[in-house]
């Protein structure tokens, strides 16, 4: 017989097992409705008999689906490129998933509704049972729609809208951002610039608010030109860093956003020779890595970058067992 000879099945064996045609096969791999339960049923009985992808697609077709789950980054690779949050997070979740027991479906996209459209096929086709999302959009359509389909998700960021099946983990972005320029105005700084992420998901907008309320409560002027988008690439950040710097009469102190704002930040210093922290004082959101290559350590908040990721997973995989999580969760920080 065929097995016997080492071979995987093929849709062809499926289809000659079940006495069925190779399309109507297809229609059954692929959860469509236009067959009859009773081919449908040869057609499951035979990819258990051929150990068709061990098992796993005949569970999936029926009540139970794959043991996965999708983790989406909500941004394209060029934009998460270099930057340490998404790598370290993604560890944090796969080691969760494997001790549970789950597989891990990474996706990136162009765009939103490219997105959306991958995670509904994937719904329909029960490849997944939660998704867990690596930032928060600011526009959150995408929420609204992905809340009608009644799969557990739950997103590392802030998520504004009030969503039956979405949950979030974060920190407290607006607040921390407060607190971290109350320092710097404290300590007597007198031009304090933000090097900042492009207002398109909810942790950039919070961060650069709290660094506006925090000059507002001050009295201080928002000067237009120490607030500087940054972009999402190394490029894009060192550019920035160097314009700001460079300007006629520059900052004495730099509230980075995020990791590759801080690096960036060094970087621009030392090419003009400014010395840290005497000439100029750099505070923002780092992590334990950064903070342990940058000499000196940059003052400011290590994001608990593993944490939001295995706090983030457990509470998905608590949701998909039938536990009652959270709407919002918030992890704590230390200011250094």
């Amino acid at each position: 017989m065929w097995w016997s000879t080492g071979m995987s099945p093929t849709i062809y064996d499926i289809a000659r097992v079940a006495k069925v045609s190779k399309s109507t096969v297809s229609r059954v791999l692929n959860n469509q409705t236009n067959i009859s339960d009773a081919a449908r049923e040869r057609v499951l009985k035979a990819i258990e008999e051929l150990h068709y992808q061990p098992n796993k697609m005949a569970r999936a077709l029926t009540s139970s689906g794959f043991d996965a789950i999708m983790v989406i980054s909500t941004r394209s690779t060029k934009t998460t490129a270099g930057n340490p949050f998404f790598s370290e997070v993604l560890h944090a979740i796969m080691a969760r998933a494997e001790e549970t027991g789950f597989d891990v479906i990474l996706q990136t996209s162009r765009n939103s509704e490219d997105d959306l459209q991958k995670c509904l096929t994937r719904i329909h086709q029960k490849m997944i049972k939660g998704i867990i999302m690596l930032s928060a959009p600011a526009d959150e359509t995408f929420f609204a729609k992905l809340d009608e389909c009644a799969i557990p998700v739950v997103v590392i960021g802030n998520v504004a809208g009030n969503y039956q099946h979405i949950a979030s983990v974060d920190t407290d972005n607006y607040h921390d951002s407060i607190a971290l320029t109350d320092t710097l105005i404290e300590r007597g700084c007198q031009r304090i610039a933000c090097l900042h992420a492009p207002l398109d998901y909810h942790v950039s907008v919070d961060r650069l608010a709290g660094f506006r309320a925090s000059l507002a409560k001050h009295q201080w002027a928002n000067e237009a030109a120490l607030t500087v988008d940054g972009g999402y690439t190394q490029e894009r950040a060192l550019d920035a860093a160097r314009r700001l710097l460079a300007l006629p009469e520059p900052p004495d102190a730099v509230f980075a956003t995020d990791s590759l704002k801080l690096m960036s930040i060094y970087r621009a210093a030392a090419e003009r020779g400014i010395a840290i922290p005497d000439a100029l004082t750099v505070v923002g959101y780092s992590n334990e890595t950064l903070s342990f290559l940058l000499a000196p350590p940059p003052g400011g908040i290590n994001v608990p970058t593993r944490q939001l990721g295995d706090v983030s997973s457990a509470l998905l995989f608590a949701r998909i067992n039938g536990e009652p999580i959270p709407a919002r969760t918030l992890i704590p920080t230390t200011i250094i």
